[in-house]
C-alpha cells in the first residue's frame, strides 16, 4: 500500500499517473492556489454535482482576500468546504476509488490527508413502473439504477424507527454499493449475520452484473435452476416482505432487488391480488396457480396420454387425431416448444416499431404453414400456446423459466420410460424441490414442514384486519 506524503509533487504524480488524468477527457484536476500554498482538486465531470463544485472553489479563493492567521491551515480548507458528508483518506488506493466513484477529492500541500467531499450526481431515468410488474390498482413509481433514489422510495413507505439501511461495497478492483435493508425487532437476526457474512466473504473483482452476480456468490447454487431469491422492482413489494421478516438487498446500478429468503409460494405473489377484494383477489389467485400448473404439466401429460390410446377420455379424444403427420408427437412438442422460446427472445430483441410485423410473421404464417405441411398437429400448436401463456402467467419470470426446463424433464423422460419415467420424474422433482433452501428456510415452505394456517393464507387472500403486531 501507498500513503500520501508531505510531498504535494510526488502525490500528485502518483494520482495522475495511476487514474489517467491526461488520458480520459473526464477525469478534471483542478489547481488552486490558497494563502500561499497549492490545493489540488480531483473529480469525475460526469458523476459530480458542478454546481456544488464551483461553490467550493469559490469558498476557498475566498480565503485569499481576507487572510487567516488561523495555524491549523488544514482546518481552515475543511472548514470552507461547506458540506456535511466528508471523509479523510491516505491510502493512494481509496483516494483514486473515491474519485472514480465520483467523489471530490481535495490534495493539501503539506498534508498526509486528503478530504474527499459526496457531490456525487448521478445521471438517472426517471421513476417509470416497472414493465414486469404491472397493477391496474395501486402506485405505479419503480425503482432505477440509482441507489438512493430507490433508499429514498422505501423511505418514503416505510417510515420506521427500525428500518436499517446497512451499506457493503463488494468488489476487490473496483467497488459496488451494496445495501441491506431490514426492519430490527422482525427480521431474524440469525438470517442477518448470515447475508452480512456471506457479503464480507465474497471475493471478486467487480459486480458488474450487478444482483445476479451477487445472488449466485451469496447462495451458490450452481446448476439449480429455481430462483432461491425473489426480484422485485416495486417498492410497496419490499415493503411488505420486509414486515415479513425478509432481508432486502439493493445493489447500486441495479432496478432490480432481492428478496431473501424466498420460498417456491413467495415466487407465485402478486400485488394485484391485494389491490382488489378478498374473493376477487383468491380468484386471480387460483387463476394464477392454475396457469403455473399448466404450464408445466400440460404437454407432458398429452404426450403421455398419446403413447396409451386406451386411457384417453372420449371428450378428449378429438385432440388425439393425427392424420398424415410427418412428425412424432414428441419431436412435435419439441420442436414447438423450442419455437415459443425463439419468438421470445425475437420479441425481446426486436425493435418496437417491428414487432407486429414480426408478430404476424410468426404466429400467423409460419404456424399455418407448419400445420398446412403436416409438421404440427393444431392440437400441439393450441396445448403449447396455452403452457406459454401459463409461463407468462407466473409474476417471477425466475421461476417460469425454470419450469420451461422441468417440463421439458417430464418430456424426455416419458420419451424413455412412458408412464414410469413421468411418475419417477415428478417424484424426483418433489424431492428436488424438498431438499432446496434459501438461507437455511425450506423451499416448499408452508407445504414441506406442512403449516395448515399458512397453507391457507398461501390459497385464499384473507380480509385486512386490524394488525398490531410488528
Amino acid at each position: 500500500m501507498e500513503y500520501l506524503t508531505k510531498d504535494v509533487k510526488y502525490n500528485i504524480d502518483k494520482i495522475d499517473t495511476l487514474i489517467g488524468v491526461n488520458i480520459s477527457f473526464d477525469i478534471g484536476r483542478r489547481e488552486l492556489v490558497i494563502l500561499d500554498k497549492q490545493i489540488y482538486l480531483y473529480y469525475l465531470s460526469s458523476l459530480i454535482d458542478s454546481q456544488a463544485l464551483t461553490l467550493i472553489i469559490t469558498n476557498l479563493l475566498k480565503l485569499n482576500d481576507e487572510p487567516n492567521k488561523n495555524d491549523d491551515y488544514f482546518e481552515l480548507i475543511v472548514n470552507n468546504i461547506a458540506y456535511e458528508n466528508i471523509k479523510y483518506q491516505t491510502n493512494l488506493q481509496n483516494i483514486c476509488e473515491d474519485i472514480l466513484n465520483g467523489l471530490v477529492v481535495v490534495i493539501v500541500e503539506g498534508e498526509e490527508r486528503a478530504i474527499s467531499v459526496e457531490l456525487r450526481k448521478y445521471p438517472t431515468r426517471s421513476i417509470s413502473e416497472p414493465d414486469m410488474e404491472k397493477v391496474i390498482r395501486g402506485p405505479h413509481d419503480g425503482f432505477t439504477e440509482n441507489l438512493s433514489v430507490n433508499i429514498a422510495l422505501l423511505r418514503r413507505r416505510i417510515k420506521d424507527i427500525r428500518l436499517r439501511n446497512i451499506i457493503y461495497p463488494v468488489g476487490t478492483k473496483f467497488k459496488t454499493n451494496c445495501c441491506i435493508s431490514y426492519l430490527e425487532g422482525v427480521c431474524d437476526p440469525s438470517l442477518i449475520r448470515m447475508v452480512c457474512d456471506r457479503l464480507k466473504q465474497i471475493n471478486t473483482l467487480h459486480l458488474i452484473l450487478t444482483d445476479k452476480a451477487l445472488e449466485e456468490m451469496l447462495l451458490k447454487q450452481k446448476f439449480n435452476p429455481y430462483p432461491l431469491v425473489r426480484y422485485t422492482e416495486r417498492a410497496d413489494t419490499v415493503a411488505v416482505h420486509l414486515y415479513q421478516g425478509m432481508i432486502a438487498i439493493f445493489v447500486d446500478t441495479s432496478p432490480s432487488v432481492i428478496l431473501a429468503p424466498a420460498t417456491l409460494f413467495d415466487h407465485l405473489q402478486h400485488f394485484e391480488e391485494y389491490r382488489q377484494t378478498p374473493l376477487a383477489g383468491t380468484y386471480l389467485r387460483f387463476l394464477r396457480f392454475g396457469g403455473v400448473l399448466l404450464s408445466v404439466f400440460l404437454t407432458p401429460l398429452y404426450f403421455l396420454l398419446s403413447l396409451y390410446p386406451n386411457y384417453i377420455p372420449s371428450f378428449l379424444s378429438f385432440l388425439f387425431e393425427n392424420p398424415n403427420l410427418n412428425l412424432p408427437i414428441f419431436w412435435q412438442l419439441i420442436l414447438a416448444e423450442i419455437g415459443v422460446e425463439f419468438l421470445r427472445m425475437a420479441s425481446i430483441h426486436t425493435p418496437n416499431a417491428l414487432s407486429t410485423a414480426m408478430s404476424l410473421i410468426a404466429g400467423i404464417l409460419i404456424g399455418d404453414i407448419a400445420i398446412r405441411l403436416g409438421f404440427f398437429n393444431e392440437s400441439v400448436v393450441l396445448l403449447v400456446a396455452l403452457a406459454a401463456i401459463g409461463t407468462y402467467i407466473t409474476p417471477s419470470y425466475e421461476l417460469g423459466l425454470a419450469n420451461k426446463i422441468t417440463k421439458l424433464f417430464f418430456l424426455c423422460l416419458i420419451y424413455i420410460g412412458g408412464f414410469w419415467g413421468f411418475v419417477i420424474g415428478v417424484v424426483a422433482w418433489f424431492i428436488y424441490l424438498c431438499s432446496l433452501k434459501s438461507f437455511n428456510k425450506p423451499y416448499l415452505s408452508p407445504l414441506v414442514p406442512f403449516n395448515f394456517s399458512k397453507i391457507l393464507k398461501v390459497l385464499i387472500r384473507f380480509p385486512y384486519t386490524n394488525n398490531k403486531k410488528r
